[in-house]
């Protein structure tokens, strides 16, 4: 009986001690998101990339039940903004929205601050597509009209771009490889002025986004040689591609959400899930209908293959023109 009672008394005493501890061990189980999250992006306010990330944040801030709070780091070629993102801590709670230039930087700037391996893909949002136009005086028409011309003379056309370094830059030096011409570079420091001096015909022609340069098309300011895609594009279905007039020269301009590296596996699963129920509502497939952006919803595992090629085709072009981040 004696024994009995021991380890009766032992076994009240474990309990006793389990549920005293329960409670405190539960309520430390972190529960995320428990807080604001910070969405970088590394442009100025207004742009295209700017657009898109208030549009989703707000959506997802809906889901997560959270505010997300757009902090827009511009600077460095956006170096600045996703640095701030690799060095942020890994939990969840700070993200960076990133375009085209996050995959040409990897290759054109040789210090960067942070690598490819400091941040993880989250979920890649939309994609603008670019067509190639030219002023009229220029008498450009279509793709060979451009080689024609530089065979009488050499040296007399020349394309602007949003910057060095930018899409619309390599899509020009795309366009040179493949033709084997030299066009002049012009680059600007965003794609407004860039196109003014187009359309004032103090540059010949530029790659950009459709939806900025369909009107002055429409109204004969502008003339476009072809769209740069694959296929024919949904915005503009008469309109020939570069592709079909013989130059595979493919451009875009894309944005997508990274996190630092390390963010846990199950928080990213949550944001790749609740961007993609973003990009589905109505406020963002209305106002990206209207902006001319295709929605790219999916994996987070499917935006890490895309930066992969991005990286890979950006770094070729950039090898085969000497492209440097100066010149």
């Amino acid at each position: 009986m004696q024994r009995r009672q021991l380890l009766s008394d032992g076994l009240h005493a474990v309990l006793s001690l389990s549920a005293l501890t329960a409670t405190p061990l539960i309520a430390q189980t972190p529960v995320w998101p428990s807080k604001a999250l910070r969405l970088i992006v590394p442009f100025p306010p207004g742009g295209t990339t700017d657009n898109v990330s208030r549009l989703v944040a707000l959506e997802l801030g809906k889901s997560l039940e959270q505010a997300v709070i757009v902090d827009n780091k511009p600077g460095a070629g956006t170096v600045i903004g996703v640095d701030a993102a690799a060095k942020a801590a890994p939990d969840g709670y700070t993200l960076v929205c990133v375009a085209n230039s996050y995959c040409v930087n990897q290759t054109l700037i040789k210090k960067l601050p942070y690598s490819a391996q400091d941040l993880r893909p989250v979920a890649l949002m939309g994609l603008s597509e670019h067509v190639l136009v030219a002023h009229p005086g220029s008498g450009l028409k279509t793709v060979a009209d451009i080689a024609a011309v530089l065979r009488t003379k050499p040296g007399s056309l020349s394309y602007a771009s949003f910057g060095q370094g930018t899409s619309a830059h390599l899509a020009g030096e795309m366009l040179k490889l493949q033709l084997g011409v030299d066009i002049v570079h012009v680059p600007y420091k965003g794609q407004a002025p860039a196109l003014n001096d187009v359309l004032g015909g103090q540059v010949s022609m530029m790659f950009g986004n459709w939806p900025e340069f369909r009107s002055h098309v429409e109204s004969g300011k502008l003339v476009a040689l072809g769209m740069a895609t694959a296929r024919r594009s949904v915005y503009a279905p008469a309109m020939p591609t570069l592709a079909e007039q013989g130059v595979k020269v493919e451009s875009n301009s894309w944005n997508g959400i990274l996190a630092p590296a390390g963010t846990p596996d199950a928080v990213v699963k949550r944001l790749n899930t609740d961007i993609n129920k973003a990009l589905a509502a109505p406020s963002v497939t209305d106002a990206f209908q209207r902006g001319g952006i295709t929605s790219q919803a999916g994996s987070s595992e499917q935006f890490a293959t895309f930066i992969h090629s991005e990286i890979s085709r950006y770094a070729d072009v950039i090898r085969k023109a000497n492209i440097t981040a100066e010149s």
